[in-house]
Order: C-alpha cells, then structure tokens, then sequence
C-alpha cells in the first residue's frame, strides 16, 4: 500500500523559496498520479499542481503558474513541488495526494484521489 511523507514546509518571506517533498514508500510511482493540494484556514482545499505517471504532463492552477514547478524522481521515488516567488496568499497547508491510473494524464480536483500525506504548513509573512 502506498504511503506518502510531505516535508519542506516552513516559514518564509514574500518573494522567497520553498521546496516540499512527498517521499512515497510501500509501492513504486508507477501507475499513478501525483497532485499537491493546499488549505487555507476556513478555505476550502484547492489543487495546486498534478503530474501524471508515463511521459509525464504537468498541470497548474492559474495562480501559480510560472511560479511553481511540480517535478517526479523516479528513483528517490519522490514528487517536488518548488515554490518561487511565494505570496502571503499561498500560506496553507500543503499535501500531496496519489490514485492509481493507466491514463498519461492528472485530475485537479480531490476526486479520484485516495491516498494522502499528513501535510506541512506553508507560511509566506514578513
């Protein structure tokens, strides 16, 4: 059974960087899709980014796009997320979340998602 770890999360300034990890263990990145989601506090939870398995695609939501890379190591069996250029309004809680799939393609939404990390916070204040 695939388990997912995030880690990377911390505090940050406007215009700074942060790069989280989701190491996956109990199963090989094969056969699935990968998709960071946040949550603010009385928000509700959002996709940030999605990578699909074989010749992977990426996806972003419109508010990070040039900002954020989403990026897989096959061999660490790990999934990135870099965050540049970081606002306050990205400050949330970030996990990383998986499902099983044939399809060369990711969804941006919690569905079909089945597995999920525990997630680490995401500050971006002065």
């Amino acid at each position: 059974q695939l388990q997912l770890v995030e880690s990377g999360g911390g505090l940050v300034q406007p215009g700074g960087s942060l790069r989280l990890s989701c190491a996956a263990s109990g199963a090989t990145l094969d056969y699935y899709a990968i998709a960071w989601f946040r949550q603010a506090p009385g928000k509700e939870r959002e996709a940030v980014s999605c990578i699909s398995d074989s010749d992977p695609k990426t996806y972003y939501r419109n508010s990070v796009k040039g900002r954020f890379t989403i990026s897989k190591d096959n061999a660490k069996n790990t999934v990135y997320l870099q965050m540049n250029s970081l606002k306050p309004e990205d400050t949330a809680v970030y996990s990383c979340a998986a499902y099983t799939t044939v399809q060369p393609m990711c969804i941006m939404t919690p569905q079909p998602y089945d597995i999920w990390g525990q997630g680490t916070q995401v500050t971006v204040s002065s």
